[in-house]
């Protein structure tokens, strides 16, 4: 029988060590998150870009469709940060995963609701300080990753030297898409994974069918990385909105809601985001991870689970696949 190690984050213990990577303006929704729930993974609900009602509903859906685990993520970088993550905790979400920034806030909170926080970060500084404020977790994130980016550091380099940093459980993330990733992250001991490009590519996953089209078609060279209001970069497909913007084409948007914090105004990131989820491609950004071109279809969760684990079972010590 194929033994994993156990990730706990507080007292949440999933059956298997796989996080479904919580993906922004409404690519991770309920669907996605209760269906990794109940494939015995950790479940993620991307609430940036919601709505506190929206993001409210969402978790409700999510737990009308599983007992199993189901958390949340919200970027520090949103002005709303506070008020989300509070709503969240209202909603008895099990954990909240949030980066993009440091909040010092957020683990009183934790403490005062019974929520585990789990930091996203790319350096042991950063492991460091949110072990010392109380993270139940810590998810490392490699340059491989889609989305915004921390480093410019790959995953497996940075990865070690965390690890002997800090005692809390580490969960790698970032260009992990099959059971050989997940296999060379536990032998450099990460208790855990984060995954989020491979499940864009499951049934539950709810983005524009031409949005999977291009993850399915994508090549290694296809993946490039550009610039965001957030004040990070961000791993993305080049199309034609990314070929305007990294030759300064993109014009600034007529109005802003002031969603973040601190914006650079060169575009409007969700409007981009959103754009593409719907299905207009061309006319927005489509984050992917470095690795998006391994992933050849698109399966339910629980086959993508299923999948996984038969590798795992080879890579670990197991029968080999045929």
């Amino acid at each position: 029988m194929l033994q994993l190690p156990k990730l706990r984050i507080g007292n949440l213990v999933p059956a298997f060590p796989i996080i479904q990577g919580g993906m922004a303006v409404r690519v991770s929704t309920s669907s996605l998150a209760a269906a990794v729930a109940e494939a015995g993974g950790v479940g993620v609900i991307g609430a940036t870009g919601m709505s506190i009602e929206e993001m409210r509903m969402e978790i409700r859906e999510a737990k009308k469709l599983t007992r199993g685990i189901v958390g949340v993520n919200i970027m520090f970088a949103i002005r709303e940060f506070a008020d989300m993550v509070k709503a969240a905790m209202e909603e008895k979400v099990d954990a909240v995963f949030t980066g993009a920034g440091f909040s010092r806030d957020i683990f009183k909170w934790g403490r005062e609701t019974g929520i585990p926080i789990v930091s996203i970060v790319s350096s042991a500084r950063l492991a460091l300080l949110a072990e010392k404020f109380g993270a139940a977790a810590v998810v490392v994130e490699g340059t491989e990753a889609g989305g915004h980016l921390g480093t410019d550091r790959p995953l497996f380099e940075i990865l070690p030297a965390i690890r002997e940093a800090v005692k809390i459980p580490l969960i790698a993330a970032g260009g992990i898409v099959n059971g050989e990733g997940i296999a060379r992250a536990l032998k450099l001991g990460a208790d855990g994974v984060q995954m989020a490009t491979r499940f864009v590519l499951s049934k539950e996953c709810n983005v524009a069918d031409s949005f999977k089209k291009m993850y399915l078609k994508a090549g290694p060279g296809d993946v490039t990385v550009i610039p965001s209001p957030v004040g990070m970069p961000g791993r993305a497909l080049k199309n034609k909105f990314v070929s305007r913007l990294l030759s300064g084409e993109v014009a600034a948007p007529d109005h802003c809601n002031a969603c973040l914090k601190h914006c650079s105004g060169q575009y409007c990131i969700l409007q981009a985001l959103e754009n593409s989820r719907t299905g207009r491609v061309e006319e927005g950004v489509v984050f992917a991870g470095q690795n998006v071109h391994r992933i050849k279809d698109i399966q339910p969760v629980k086959d993508i689970f299923n999948s996984l684990l038969y590798d795992l079972k080879s890579l670990l010590g197991g029968r080999k696949r045929p």
